[in-house]
């Protein structure tokens, strides 16, 4: 399954923690679902990312990494959920 994203976010030149709040906030825009690519170019994002999403209702679908570049496709697991703890 290779289906162009919803959304892609270029947090190109960027640094931490630029990359990851934009992807937080883009991800609280859409809807659960949808795909995001996002781009970056601070190493930090390699880490941090994954690691936030492991902490979320989103999936990382696909990572790669270059020495240059770390482009991220995440499906939406639900709008404005990351983060947030139920009453």
């Amino acid at each position: 399954m290779n289906q162009e994203p919803d959304q892609t976010l270029d947090a190109s030149g960027l640094q931490c923690p630029m990359p990851l709040l934009r992807t937080k906030l883009s991800l609280n825009s859409m809807d659960p679902g949808q795909r995001l690519r996002v781009i970056a170019t601070d190493p930090g994002s390699a880490r941090d990312i994954p690691a936030f999403l492991r902490l979320s209702q989103h999936e990382l679908e696909q990572q790669e990494d270059d020495e240059h570049r770390y482009v991220f496709v995440i499906r939406c697991g639900g709008a404005g959920q990351a983060g947030k703890v139920s009453p």
